[in-house]
């Protein structure tokens, strides 16, 4: 059943022409910790054996209370799904409550708490930008770094770690901050003047210099901007990585700006075709692979800079923001798809996010010398394989070669094939190329996983570049 676009009298209001997704997507958060409790437990990490049972906790409270959400107040109520999903969310609760302690489940209402208050706020002022399975599955995970972030901010005695793990919640929450604050405070200004503007770049250098460096200085022990340079110059490769990336994104840029000139010296309706945004699902994969191969920690703390600067862009170009806001709205309206419903575009953060998901979340302290043996050795690879390799090969010869299509859907089984065999030598290429890649034999559960995941893509209406590479990460680690 889809959700009808036509939502009189909606309290919130969900990204139409596409189901619930609170299913798949409230599966995502308690399969992520139960697999991640597993190799905790493996390799005898307590504390993280603890917080894995959190996320699984957490993320059937939060499923239960966005299936309320959905149809307690959404007009017209979206499937039955929701109610599925809040039954199973009780049953795993009831079963499980017996597992944490008394501060853990203080965590889990702590997190729960916030993702209400994000959830009321997201939804109401981003009409039709997500459907209630995507809304579950970014307002959770937002939910979880700010809760992390409070907990490690009041309790800096005990704070360790690598410091490249927190530059990702420091910018998730400032972006945040910074979000909320102008979306609130340009319902009561206009943000096209040049006044507006000049504020609004003054009050992101206050909130990035005044408050987000100190924060992060708290956490790394040194001033942000004198470690990252330590970091980012401290080996020729390095130095010779940035270079690849800086000239892919020109390279990116160029591709933008070409088909924005063909669409002016042509039709003013001309959209970019398939093939046409598949390029820089070819261009992301270009630019992780070298990462993951050769300098994982650069590629990470690349990939938050680069969603910073996606995060800051967008804000720019939906406020209208000048001297940029008026250009990004010409650029970027030639690359949108249905999906682009709302007054977002989200669709290349998703795809940053899909590729970054599986390295940010690669479970290092809970892996022996940081490498997992078997299949999960493939786990920071998952958004590479699900999104940069499957997705855009079945996209690519679906639309063009494919002729017979699944039942009830417009995915093509040729397209679903290709995107397996595809898949497979992309797993093959990087056993020759990655040599702390040992599979031991899982040959049978990789190709399994990489068909299941493929199977999702073909029928999901979800964002599938947010939801294949965690099913496929989460695979991959059992």
């Amino acid at each position: 059943m889809q959700i009808n676009p036509v939502s009189g009298g909606a309290v919130f209001q969900f990204r139409p022409a596409a189901n619930s997704g609170i299913v798949p997507a409230s599966m995502v958060m308690p399969l992520l910790g139960l697999a991640l409790r597993e190799k905790c437990s493996a390799s005898g990490n307590v504390y993280f054996e603890r917080f894995s049972m959190v996320v699984t906790i957490t993320g059937m409270m939060l499923a239960l209370f966005l299936s309320l959400i959905a149809l307690g107040i959404t007009r017209p109520v979206p499937t039955n799904t929701c109610v599925i999903a809040g039954l199973a969310g009780s049953a795993i609760l009831y079963t499980t409550k017996q597992t944490l302690t008394v501060s853990e489940v203080i965590e889990v209402l702590e997190v729960l708490l916030i993702f209400v208050y994000l959830s009321l706020i997201v939804l109401y002022l981003l009409p039709r930008c997500f459907t209630p399975g995507e809304a579950l599955l970014l307002v959770g995970g937002i939910s979880f770094i700010v809760n992390q972030l409070i907990k490690r901010s009041l309790n800096l005695a005990e704070v360790k770690g690598d410091p490249v793990n927190y530059f990702l919640p420091v910018v998730v929450v400032g972006s945040l901050l910074l979000g909320v604050f102008f979306a609130l405070l340009f319902c009561f200004m206009e943000s096209e003047t040049w006044v507006s503007s000049l504020f609004f770049h003054m009050m992101t250098a206050v909130l990035g210099l005044g408050i987000l460096m100190p924060w992060l200085s708290l956490f790394i022990g040194r001033h942000p901007i004198m470690w990252l340079l330590d970091f980012l110059t401290l080996n020729d490769r390095r130095l010779c990585l940035l270079g690849y990336w800086v000239f892919l994104v020109v390279v990116a840029t160029c591709v933008v700006l070409h088909q924005n000139h063909q669409r002016q010296s042509g039709s003013k309706k001309h959209q970019a075709s398939t093939v046409v945004r598949k390029y820089f699902h070819l261009i992301v994969v270009a630019t992780y692979v070298p990462g993951l191969i050769y300098d994982r920690q650069l590629l990470h703390v690349a990939s938050v800079g680069c969603l910073a600067v996606f995060l800051f862009l967008e804000y720019v170009r939906y406020f209208r923001i000048r001297p940029l806001g008026q250009l990004l709205r010409q650029l970027l309206t030639l690359f949108l798809d249905e999906r682009d419903s709302g007054p977002l575009i989200l669709t290349h953060i998703y795809l940053l996010l899909g590729m970054s998901l599986p390295l940010w979340l690669f479970p290092g302290l809970c892996a022996p010398k940081g490498i997992l043996p078997g299949a999960g050795g493939l786990v920071p690879y998952a958004g590479v394989l699900a999104v940069g390799v499957g997705d855009t090969v079945a996209s690519v010869f679906g639309s063009t070669m494919g002729e017979i299509r699944w039942p009830g859907t417009k995915k093509t089984i040729e397209g679903t094939a290709t995107s397996i065999f595809a898949q497979i030598i992309a797993v093959a290429m990087f056993l020759i190329f990655d040599g702390s890649i040992n599979l031991n034999s899982t040959y049978s559960w990789i190709v399994g996983s990489i068909t299941l995941v493929a199977m999702l893509e073909a029928y999901t209406a979800q964002i599938d570049n947010l939801l294949l590479p965690l099913y496929l990460f989460i695979l991959l680690l059992l």
